[in-house]
């Protein structure tokens, strides 16, 4: 065991134990975090605009501060695109983050000088909690890789530009650069295909001990190596014992993982976000991951059957509930304000607080008022394969409004690397699981309004070529995995076997 292992032990226990200590007083961090952000706030022209000055407490703060999304604060991020300073929030950004928008086109994230090392320390503890938890801390002796986006950022009006894992990769600590991987060089290829061969020359030899990344484009990664070597990712990474993730639901791609790996290894979910590090896991035990408090967020929450009302319920953390599907509303450290991510979370703790990412409150279907959200799609495909050697590359779900023939119904396509031997069986298994979930969908099968479900098969490789086809191929983009509109379903059918 080496020197750094032995410290990062005790420093990892030293660690988890600060981070409880705010995680036990949930409500006082909460408070505490939002009297300062309303008080930086009122320097700013947002704060001016929406009179920040006469706010005392949260109901003074809904009654100023509108729900907005990237459109509702275009016109003031403009203004810090330009050059204005004091506008969201002092003086100006580090950072911008350039995320992909649907109806923005791309959007500029503000990263400051408050918020960014909020990013870098929620990542670290995740890891951290892990020592703490298992204490093994055998894998700082090996290599690391973090499949992000390239770190080569623009200037923008004396404001850098670039993706956030990109933006990440200036701020990896001095005792892990030796440890970390692909090299500089690799990870600024843009070209997605071209990069992943070159991150399977770089560490094919190593001693890999944690991998990072979406799990798409890691098990495209894995795919390349096992191509290569005609072995399995334990027998090429035997220290490799952990896999971080962030981004999606990992349940339904479990199998095909641990079948690449060739053995059962422990998981750490993350849940970045440009907007800031929302939460993580902190335990192989517990289901969750524990909400951030403590990192210049003040949160806020509304449950999502309610969102699209004109009076949608409004509440801070001290009113939420276990179990209910929420829309997370974000106050932070970089001036967004009332701002939705999109993102809808349940809590599966409040002792302390702990959440899992359900889905986007835009992707849905409700083509026939059934109202059916990602966790449900998610939960239906992980119960019909548990169990089976049954594994999956890839799935999205659309409605079928005018099938040429008979009754609706929603329409799966799916990518398998092992298929099962019954097709329709297993989509009998996922309709069954869905109404179970659902009442509006059992009622709507009821009724002869819908009928069951259809699988269709995307051939292997078809969502990357998918990706490819409408130019968002790359280790930050993700499948929605349900959609209430015919656009990418129309677009996959010329993707089927």
């Amino acid at each position: 065991m080496s020197i750094k292992s032995i410290l990062a032990i005790p420093f990892a226990k030293q660690v988890r134990k600060q981070v409880y200590k705010w995680a036990n007083k949930p409500h006082a961090t909460q408070e505490k975090v939002f009297q300062y952000l309303v008080s930086e706030g009122c320097k700013t022209a947002f704060g001016k605009d929406h009179d920040f000055i006469s706010i005392n407490n949260y109901e003074d703060f809904k009654k100023r501060v509108p729900v907005n999304d990237y459109e509702g604060l275009r016109p003031y991020v403009d203004r810090i695109v330009e050059g204005e300073e004091n506008v969201l929030w002092k003086g100006k950004p580090l950072y911008f983050a350039k995320t992909s928008g649907t109806t923005s086109g791309a959007k500029y994230i503000p990263i400051t000088k408050e918020s960014m090392p909020t990013h870098i320390k929620a990542a670290r503890n995740a890891l951290l909690f892990y020592i703490a938890e298992t204490g093994d801390a055998s894998f700082v002796n090996g290599k690391m890789i973090f499949l992000q986006g390239s770190p080569v950022l623009e200037d923008v009006n004396g404001v850098k530009l670039g993706r956030l894992s990109g933006i990440a990769a200036h701020y990896v600590p001095n005792y892990l650069l030796k440890n970390r991987l692909p090299s500089w060089e690799t990870n600024c290829i843009e070209d997605w295909d071209t990069k992943v061969d070159k991150v399977v020359e770089e560490t094919l030899l190593e001693d890999m001990t944690v991998i990072s990344g979406i799990p798409s484009w890691v098990q495209m990664y894995f795919e390349k190596l096992i191509a290569k070597t005609g072995k399995t990712i334990s027998e090429i990474f035997p220290n490799f014992n952990f896999f971080v993730y962030g981004g999606v639901n990992f349940e339904p791609y479990k199998n095909k993982f641990e079948a690449l790996i060739g053995k059962k290894i422990d998981y750490v979910e993350l849940y970045p976000a440009s907007e800031g590090f929302i939460a993580y896991q902190d335990s192989q035990t517990e289901k969750g991951m524990l909400l951030q408090l403590n990192s210049g967020i003040f949160y806020e929450f509304i449950p999502a059957t309610e969102f699209f009302d004109e009076k949608p319920t409004r509440i801070s953390l001290k009113d939420v509930q276990v179990g209910v599907n929420y829309v997370i509303i974000l106050n932070t450290s970089a001036g967004l304000w009332g701002y939705n991510i999109g993102d809808t979370v349940e809590f599966t703790s409040t002792k302390p607080y702990r959440v899992k990412v359900t889905g986007r409150i835009k992707h849905f279907i409700s083509a026939f008022g059934e109202h059916v959200i990602g966790k449900e799609v998610e939960k239906a495909l992980n119960d019909a394969i548990v169990g089976t050697d049954v594994n999956i590359s890839e799935f999205t779900v659309a409605p079928q409004v005018n099938p040429e023939s008979g009754l609706p119904y929603h329409e799966w396509f799916i990518e398998f690397e092992n298929e099962p031997d019954n097709l329709e069986e297993l989509a009998s298994k996922i309709d069954a699981s869905m109404q179970q979930q659902n009442v509006y969908y059992f009622d709507l099968l009821e009724g002869k309004i819908l009928r069951p479900l259809v699988i269709r098969k995307v051939k292997k490789g078809g969502f990357h070529e998918y990706m490819k086809s409408i130019g968002k191929f790359g280790g930050q983009n993700k499948i929605p995995q349900l959609s209430d509109n015919r656009k990418i379903a129309d677009v996959l059918q010329d993707f089927l076997v």
